[in-house]
């Protein structure tokens, strides 16, 4: 029943030839890795206006000049990650470029705080995606958490259905949203240009008292969170069609374009019609309201900005598994993190971004404001990163013509890193857990690498000189009465070697003497040896009697355990049995001197 759910829910197993199948066209790109800075949109402006209303609604002019700076930063990091892109191709964004150019500590540092991202990614997609449907419909808002938990699970089942399929879904909500949005902007233009503003815009140019260059550069922070996704055309190179290194390139430009045009345009009409910041409703639907009124293409606007909002999560599914893949090629993550799924995406590093983004929002009740922050600087610590070893690979090497990109990456490393301090300094309150957080990560990737390293060293034989030692064997079957299943196992036993011992464990006399009479009466050709435990213990005395085996046997003797065991029919009937052959190889598992067997016997009823 479980296989039939799951290709149901799933689909049919992939064969490894059809990978090819799975790659991305530059369109199906666009949706699957973009949806994430795109939808960035509908918060970036948002976050802005938040912080400048502190300082009044005469303020709120100053979101004007400080988008345009966004917009500035947005070209240099598009610029920056295109030669990237041209100078990796194999993929894997910053953590590839700042573990070959400025160390591997520097690219853990790189590569954990893009994972923390992509989780805290899903997580705060997921909550905005919820605020933009809550809007629309305040009587759902007291059910926020399960909202978002179902996006999560719809989202983690559609990626593990594949890449290509998922792409397909995806495209037409990310361009619907796209066009959506433009469609606002026309129509807000449209109103402000024929002078039917409902609201008068604050006084552009205005000097406002108590505001600062601390507050300004805290709205510029925030409205930088806006920026974030853009890294991950870079990562997922491996994705892209062939010639992949130009089509993600070009996809990457594509993304730039179209973020720039809306987030301005957003902006712009946020400005005009004199929007204020709302808890209980986004500056979109307040726009979508000014412009159209509550009819059909308000509901329309909100519809999909929630829909782009729960699909911004799809940014973090594609990338997270491939950088999750790269550290476990490293021996950084654990090797399950390098397998692939029946339809040939990495199932297990999906399922965990799942896992994890889920209990993000259990533990913050769907409430995820005080988290972008932190995404944004899980964005921007990465985004230094890869600039500055950039920067060391066009000084060091000095191709032709390498003093431009040395120059754009430079630029780009000192303004993310400017931003990076920003986010820090300004919002230290809500971004101190990195400081705890990625120093935990970055130990837990070294303390599974120096694992890996140990068992490489441990397991490592020299095929000269090493032979397999061929010793006797003595194998030992605990057995709890004459049964089809103690015959088969001393069957198989015997087939191995002579050596062979039958063990009972007696809690009284009467048991141990009809135990001994049935066993002379059976006379299987092994000899039984028959323990009396008085505090009606089955693994104690079998384990003493196992120490006294080896004491007696030769150095190159190998000791087997060998458990006969049934197997039931149907799941409930294993609780109608004691389980005690699990118990016994729970309990022998971690003994270095054995080995233990199971020899299964099917019941059919």
């Amino acid at each position: 029943m479980v296989a039939k759910l799951k290709r149901i829910f799933i689909g049919r197993p992939m064969k490894s030839t059809e990978l090819a199948e799975e790659k991305l066209t530059k369109l199906k790109a666009l949706a699957v890795l973009s949806s994430d800075a795109l939808s960035s949109v509908a918060y970036g402006t948002e976050q802005i206006l938040i912080v400048l209303m502190a300082a009044g609604f005469s303020a709120l002019w100053y979101s004007i000049p400080i988008s345009l700076a966004v917009l500035g930063l947005l070209t240099v990091l598009v610029l920056s990650y295109r030669q990237t892109i041209y100078t990796y191709p194999t993929g894997g964004g910053a953590y590839i470029v700042a573990k070959e150019n400025l160390g591997t500590p520097v690219g853990l540092v790189a590569g954990g705080s893009l994972l923390v991202d992509y989780i805290l990614t899903v997580a705060v997609s997921s909550s905005a995606g919820t605020d933009a449907i809550t809007s629309a419909f305040p009587v759902l808002h007291d059910d926020r958490v399960l909202i978002a938990l179902l996006m999560i699970a719809g989202l983690t089942l559609l990626n593990l259905r594949g890449i290509t399929e998922s792409a397909s879904i995806l495209a037409l909500p990310v361009y619907l949203f796209v066009f959506a949005i433009f469609v606002l902007i026309i129509g807000g233009t449209y109103r402000i240009l024929t002078g039917s503003v409902p609201a008068a815009a604050p006084t552009y140019g205005l000097s406002v008292h108590g505001i600062g260059l601390f507050m300004l550069l805290k709205a510029f922070s925030s409205g930088c969170s806006a920026l974030t996704g853009v890294e991950a055309v870079s990562n997922a190179i491996p994705n892209f069609k062939a010639p992949a290194e130009k089509n993600a390139a070009r996809t990457l430009v594509m993304m730039g374009l179209i973020l720039g045009a809306m987030f301005i345009g957003i902006s712009l009409m946020a400005y005009y019609f004199g929007i204020a910041p709302d808890p209980k409703e986004t500056v979109v639907s307040k726009i979508a309201e000014a412009t159209f009124g509550r009819g059909f293409a308000y509901y329309a606007i909100q519809g999909v900005t929630a829909l782009i909002l729960f699909l911004a999560a799809n940014t973090a599914f594609a990338a997270f598994p491939l950088l999750s893949f790269m550290l476990a090629k490293d021996k950084f993550m654990p090797h399950m993190f390098k397998v692939r799924g029946d339809r040939l995406g990495f199932s297990n590093g999906i399922i965990v971004l799942g896992i994890f983004s889920a209990i993000l929002i259990i533990l913050f009740e769907g409430d995820t404001e005080n988290l972008i922050p932190l995404y944004a600087v899980g964005v921007f610590i990465p985004f230094t990163l890869s600039q500055a070893g950039m920067m060391k690979r066009w000084f060091t090497k000095k191709p032709a013509g390498w003093v431009l990109p040395f120059c754009i990456n430079t630029l780009g490393m000192l303004t993310t890193l400017t931003i990076t301090l920003i986010f820090i300094v300004t919002k230290f309150s809500q971004v101190w857990m990195v400081f705890l957080f990625l120093p935990a990560v970055i130990f837990i990737f070294l303390k599974i690498n120096r694992h890996y390293q140990d068992i490489a060293q441990q397991l490592k034989l020299d095929i000269a000189t090493e032979k397999p030692v061929v010793g006797g064997s003595v194998i030992v079957i605990p057995v709890a009465g004459i049964t089809k299943v103690v015959s088969e196992t001393i069957g198989y036993a015997k087939s191995l070697t002579n050596n062979v011992v039958a063990v009972y464990v007696g809690f009284d006399d009467e048991s141990v003497e009809k135990m001994e009479q049935r066993w002379e009466e059976w006379n299987p050709g092994v000899r039984l040896i028959v323990l009396r435990s008085r505090y009606r213990s089955i693994i104690r005395p079998l384990v003493k009697f196992i120490d006294t085996v080896e004491w007696k046997r030769a150095a190159t003797d190998h000791v087997t355990i060998m458990i006969p065991q049934f197997i039931v029919k149907k799941w409930w009937h294993h609780f109608l049995h004691n389980q005690t052959s699990l118990q016994i190889r729970a309990y022998l598992f971690a003994r270095r001197d054995i080995t233990i067997a199971t020899v299964p016997y099917r019941l059919e009823k």
